[in-house]
Parts: C-alpha cells; structure tokens; sequence
C-alpha cells in the first residue's frame, strides 16, 4: 500500500473534489453530532464524550470486567489525556469505577458501577430517539452500507495514523 504523507497518488481532478466534498460532510455531520447528541443527553447532566464511554462501558461483552484505559483509548480512538478528563468526571459521579484487573494486580479496569448502569439505561431513552430522528431518512440496507464504508474509511485513517515502526500512534 502507497504512503500517501510521502507520495500523493496521481491527481484526479473529480476524484479530489468528491473527496473535499466527503471529507467537508463529514466534519459538518461530526458538529452537527456533537451539537444534536449534546442536546439530547444534556438533561442528564452528560457530554457527549461521556455518552460514548459509557456506551463503550455498557455493551454486553465488557459487563463486570470492565475496560481497561488502553483498550478504552484504542476503541473510542481518543487521547489518554482526553479519556482521563472525561473518567475523573464519571468516577466523580460515582457512575464508573477503577477496579484492580484480576489478571494483571498492577493495572487497573473501569466499568459502571450500579448507579452508572442505572443512569445509562435511563440515557438510553432519549439516545434511542436521537437515532431514530437522525436516522429515520436512511433504510436499515443503506445505514449497513454505511456503517461498512464508514469502516473502511476509518481503515484507511489508521493506517495513515501508523507510525514507521508499525505501532498505531495515539490519535488527537
């Protein structure tokens, strides 16, 4: 695969406009996200950036071992300084903790505590009704075409985002 930060491919006009107009939909869309979603979890006190955690933490596979900080980092693609800001605010709320991992004593795991599970299945609400308003102009077969080409271009981000030596750079 190319290095695109070195050698741009070959310039396509058309391609490069579709391109500057994806990427700016994208950016509007990531705003527009922001503002709409801020709005419909505001009433609980929440951010949106909280609102993601506490789904990362709330899925049925992490349960009571939690997530540790590295693998919260590595699925919400966030900064460990970002992550940490957004879980001293959840811990101060008493909705997540930091609990010893069983397997490694040195390390730590967060998961929700029973008050950070209550107050994520009363979120799921009005979460529930952000989707369906945000998506109701998309059918189930296009919000998967989506999801998968949405995929694919994070794909290609995060091999952009790889450092020389193979390792994913911790992303901004």
């Amino acid at each position: 695969m190319a290095d695109t930060r070195r050698t741009p491919p070959p310039a396509d006009p058309t391609r490069f406009d579709l391109a500057n107009r994806l990427y700016f939909r994208l950016y509007q869309s990531s705003n527009l996200m922001h503002k709409v979603g801020t709005r419909a979890v505001s009433s609980f006190g929440s951010t949106t950036q909280q609102w993601a955690v506490l789904g990362a933490l709330a899925r049925p596979r992490v349960g009571q071992a939690g997530m540790s900080v590295k693998e919260l980092i590595a699925f919400l693609m966030l900064t460990r300084q970002n992550l940490s800001i957004v879980l001293d605010r959840l811990e101060s709320r008493g909705w997540i903790e930091r609990v010893q991992d069983l397997e490694d004593r040195r390390s730590r795991r967060i998961r929700l505590t029973d008050t950070g599970q209550a107050e994520w299945a009363r979120m799921l609400e009005e979460i529930r009704s952000f989707y369906d308003v945000s998506l109701a102009g998309l059918s189930s077969d296009e919000l998967l075409q989506l999801y998968r080409l949405l995929d694919r271009l994070r794909d290609g981000l995060a091999a952009m985002a790889a450092d020389d030596n193979g390792r994913e750079e911790e992303p901004a």
